[in-house]
């Protein structure tokens, strides 16, 4: 028996890169995978193709989750589909353009902090009923090494990964006596379309990396199934680094 036959599951940011990658990975480990994206409707559709390929179900919603009436649609429809949710994986966030740390503007600066952070707490907010009612759920919340190690020209996006860190710990206190364990996956330099963003996969330094090599999503996608599992049960409040060695803690 698949790990996460039965459940329900959310992935938002699901459009492409780690968000698709943790998708599929759910759909093949049983799960029925409901998943979210504001722009990129397109790669989202391939993402519900991919999910259905591993002969799982699943849906895919246009959705930003800085819109409470968004996540009330996602909630509604997901749990008329499906009936339930057991997982949300908060996976959305907006990757800016790096610059100085006073360059930056006040506006950019609320942006990065109301996607990568806000959204996830009101996606959070969204399936609570939901995981009360059942006793029972999971939610993993994407963060990074650089609120680790930090990165020149992205204070506002490592300050959204930690602001999102310090949100998990809140709500594993306030949602563990329901029985729903909040953690996050913090990931390193991992080859995707939005690591373009950040640099050249091909020239990224490795050599401070143990495992000397660029993460690749299928390095990530089985700590997110595994969190998601009743494996993982007892577990909360936690920070997994997954980021061959590159940040020890």
């Amino acid at each position: 028996m698949k790990r996460l036959e039965g459940k329900v599951a959310i992935v938002t940011g699901a459009g492409k890169g780690l968000g698709r990658a943790f998708a599929v990975d759910l759909a093949k480990e049983g799960a029925k995978v409901v998943v979210v994206t504001r722009k990129d409707i397109e790669g989202l559709k391939k993402t519900h193709e991919e999910i259905e390929a591993t002969g799982s179900e699943g849906m895919w919603l246009q959705t930003d989750i800085t819109k409470p009436e968004d996540l009330t649609r996602l909630v509604s429809e997901t749990t008329k589909r499906f009936g339930k949710i057991d997982i949300l994986v908060n996976n959305a966030a907006y990757i800016p353009e790096r610059k100085n740390f006073n360059e930056i503007s006040s506006q950019e600066f609320d942006q990065v902090l109301g996607i990568n952070v806000k959204g996830a707490w009101l996606a959070t907010c969204s399936v609570f009923p939901s995981m009360k009612e059942q006793g029972k759920g999971k939610i993993i919340n994407i963060a990074s090494q650089t609120f680790f190690t930090g990165s020149h020209g992205f204070v506002h996006y490592v300050a959204s990964k930690g602001g999102l860190i310090g949100v998990t710990r809140g709500l594993a206190v306030e949602l563990g006596p329901f029985g729903i364990c909040v953690n996050v996956v913090a990931v390193g330099y991992t080859d995707t379309e939005a690591a373009a963003l950040i640099g050249d996969v091909k020239t990224y330094d490795v050599s401070r990396t143990p495992l000397r090599r660029v993460g690749r999503t299928s390095d990530v996608v089985g700590m997110v199934s595994f969190l998601a599992s009743d494996a993982a049960d007892f577990i909360t409040g936690q920070t997994v680094l997954v980021d061959g060695g590159r940040y020890m803690h």
